[in-house]
């Protein structure tokens, strides 16, 4: 799925991420960029509902970077950088999980240090009174631009 969309509420945010996540395969790897509560996270529930996890479950991984949730079809991998200036998916653990069985959902991914090719960029935009513009677009597999 690729795209714009616009979602007016946390509900809609939550269900385009539900319809999305039923497409998602083993390793596949979510890059979601926005300002802080343009709704990020809330794009990680419903990615986690769309893979028959609990939504509520879903937590900010902010202190702790990465959050692993089970007892879906796919195992789901959060991430979020925010608090790291610069990051290396070695140093973090990360190649581990992109090579795995699940999907990786990775927050702030302009602070990776090198691309992920064959990512699903997702851009969301708070628009005022509760719209968001959310655009999801594919990085090239030969991608050599750092994602911003």
């Amino acid at each position: 799925m690729t795209g714009s969309f616009t979602s007016g509420s946390e509900a809609e945010t939550r269900e385009l991420a539900a319809r999305l996540a039923a497409s998602l395969e083993p390793g596949a790897v979510l890059l979601l960029s926005g300002d802080l509560g343009a709704g990020k996270t809330a794009f990680v529930r419903g990615l986690a509902k769309g893979m028959g996890i609990d939504p509520d479950a879903v937590t900010s991984p902010t202190f702790t970077l990465v959050h692993e949730y089970r007892g879906g079809r796919l195992p789901l991998i959060h991430v979020d950088l925010y608090r790291l200036e610069v990051a290396d998916l070695d140093d973090i653990g990360l190649d581990e999980a992109l090579a795995g069985e699940g999907v990786v959902a990775v927050e702030w991914p302009e602070r990776l240090a090198r691309p992920v090719p064959g990512a699903l960029e997702i851009r969301i935009q708070d628009r005022g009174a509760n719209s968001r513009s959310i655009a999801l677009a594919l990085i090239p597999s030969d991608s050599s631009a750092i994602p911003s």
